[in-house]
């Protein structure tokens, strides 16, 4: 049985690797570090189908170390012993190179056992990563490693890599293989950046197109478009890539961008995951829009009520009314801030009992000289407001609200002013 083609197709040498132009490069950091032949301790955190494992292989080979790698959702301590008792045997004479590919699967004390071999140079680690690794490799690790950050590829970058693949395979098949260069571009764009997926999307459409009366396989943009369908949706609802969408989402709509917005939706709504769209959007409509346009979170509420109860495709339809309304709607998020501003208060211990003529029971002493609680029912006077105090002794003066510049905000404000006799002002 045969590899896959993306491994059949593996790049021997820098020069030959597709993209990462920022880190591989002549001058740059890596490059250079690569070409000393002095390898450090090393962590490569990117997306999947980028390079990292075939930049390892490449690495060991420079150094004429022995290539051993494991994957951190199924290796065990015990692993990491059988590679260690390699050393100083014939089997790796001038050491290992461990890659470690999903290093975020090793728990701590896992990762606790590598310190003691990558401490003496006898093994190089090199351990890969798609989380961000500051939050989920040990820190005993982290500081003896260097960190570099790959990087998607374009699809400008993927499209020789695709033409090599159906080159290598005509060659392999010998056999004429036909892609256009529209074919081409489609695969390079719908890879989601990953150079892997693309060269398995390459192989598929010679492995299922059947060769013509002359014997030559002509791929046909429909054929490409058939097997790469849902191929750019690179999407992991536990990983860095599930929460960058989900704050493009968010940000986009905050930022009045309903292109972006409508974006990042289907991103989200493509890959299953309506309930992370339905969430950002409720909350976005309350702390982003809020006072400045009131009725839009009833609003939204009825459109995510409508998808909910239709489901996809259709939920698509009421969620983007729902987000370019969002988008478009003024904004204010002066109510947040302003509840903001009393948690603080509370958390540096800013407080006090609950005045006098707002408590819900109130009694008095035989020793007091002034009984009564003093409230003043509001409804009882003009314009159903009178001036009491309703916050505690120690903070009675502070002010967390603070009037947003938009229209309904400064309606109120106006109205407010002329009922109370005075101006608003900003926290004391």
């Amino acid at each position: 049985m045969k590899a896959p083609l993306a491994d059949r197709i593996r790049p021997q040498s820098i020069s030959d690797m597709v993209g990462q132009r920022h880190l591989l490069s002549e001058g740059k950091a890596l490059r250079n570090i690569i070409e000393s032949e002095e390898i450090p301790n090393l962590i490569f955190y990117g997306p999947s189908g980028v390079g990292k494992t075939t930049l390892a292989s490449i690495i060991a080979k420079r150094t004429n170390r022995k290539f051993h790698k494991l994957n951190g959702t199924s290796a065990s301590t015990a692993d990491i012993r059988a590679i260690v008792s390699e050393l100083d045997t014939l089997a790796a004479p001038n050491g290992i190179l461990l890659y470690l590919d999903e290093i975020q699967y090793f728990n701590k004390k896992q990762q606790q056992t590598l310190l003691d071999y990558i401490e003496r140079g006898e093994i190089i680690l090199i351990a890969s990563t798609t989380e961000n690794p500051y939050f989920y490799v040990h820190g005993a690790v982290l500081s003896r490693s260097t960190v570099f950050e790959f990087k998607s590829i374009t699809a400008e970058d993927i499209i020789p890599g695709v033409k090599k693949a159906f080159q290598f395979m005509a060659e392999e098949r010998k056999t004429e293989i036909i892609a256009d260069d529209e074919v081409v571009l489609h695969i390079a764009r719908s890879c989601g950046g990953d150079v892997r997926k693309a060269m398995n999307s390459a192989e598929l459409c010679v492995l299922s197109t059947l060769p013509d009366d002359e014997g030559k396989i002509v791929i046909t943009k429909e054929k490409a478009m058939e097997l790469t369908q849902k191929s750019a949706m690179k999407y992991d609802r536990e990983g860095d890539e599930h929460y960058d969408i989900l704050s493009g989402f968010q940000k986009s709509m905050r930022g009045s961008d309903p292109d972006a917005a409508l974006h990042y939706l289907a991103r989200l709504l493509e890959a299953g995951d309506m309930p992370s769209a339905i969430r950002r959007l409720l909350v976005c409509a309350n702390e982003d829009v809020g006072l400045a346009y009131p009725m839009i979170i009833p609003i939204v509420k009825a459109a995510v009520d409508t998808a909910l109860m239709v489901g996809m495709p259709e939920a698509r339809i009421p969620l983007s009314n729902a987000v370019v309304l969002v988008c478009n709607s003024p904004k204010s998020n002066s109510a947040y801030l302003a509840y903001d501003a009393a948690a603080q208060d509370l958390r540096l211990g800013n407080s006090g009992p609950i005045p006098r003529q707002l408590q819900n029971k109130h009694f008095d002493g035989e020793d007091n000289q002034n009984k009564g609680q003093f409230y003043k029912y509001p409804h009882d006077y003009p314009n159903h407001y009178v001036s009491q105090q309703y916050l505690p002794d120690k903070i009675k003066n502070r002010k967390y609200y603070v009037f947003g510049d938009n229209k309904n905000e400064q309606a109120a404000k106006e109205y407010w002013e002329k009922v109370k006799g005075k101006k608003q002002s900003g926290k004391d």
